[in-house]
């Protein structure tokens, strides 16, 4: 059908949309405020052409999380250093699932190595294709090319 406009997609948490009183309202800050956390580093805003200061969503969160600390009676340096933080555990998170979808994914490449050696249905004794029992550790070596 011609002229039927397409249904309206909300726009996604990192979509630069929110000027700068906007979300100075929707983070329960003075738009000063925005300013000054952003000379600090505390947060980046997307610029228009014209360079007026575009926030997103995720911004609004972290503006609001920024809020919640300095009204707790943590001074800007804590709050700072609180952020790196969280930055980090995020970073070591993602890493940790990264590493253990490669752990399982060099498990099942070896046991299907091990299938097609062998028809034998003994259990294996190599460590990476025994299941750990919990609170066991395992640890993979990898040859040097």
């Amino acid at each position: 059908m011609a002229g039927k406009r397409p249904p309206f997609q909300p726009p996604g948490p990192d979509a630069a949309v929110f000027v700068i009183s906007v979300a100075a309202e929707l983070s329960g800050l003075h738009p000063q405020t925005l300013r000054t956390y952003e000379r600090m580093g505390l947060i980046v805003p997307a610029r228009t052409g014209g360079g007026g200061r575009r926030y997103t969503h995720r911004d609004i969160e972290l503006l609001r999380e920024i809020s919640d600390l300095t009204s707790s009676g943590i001074g800007i340096e804590g709050v700072r250093r609180i952020l790196e933080l969280e930055h980090r555990v995020a970073a070591l998170v993602q890493r940790n699932e990264e590493l253990q979808a490669e752990l399982a994914a060099a498990r099942d490449a070896l046991r299907q190595a091990a299938v097609a050696r062998t028809s034998d249905s003994s259990p294996s004794r190599l460590p990476a294709l025994r299941q750990p029992e919990p609170g066991q550790s395992v640890v993979v070596w990898r040859r040097g090319r």
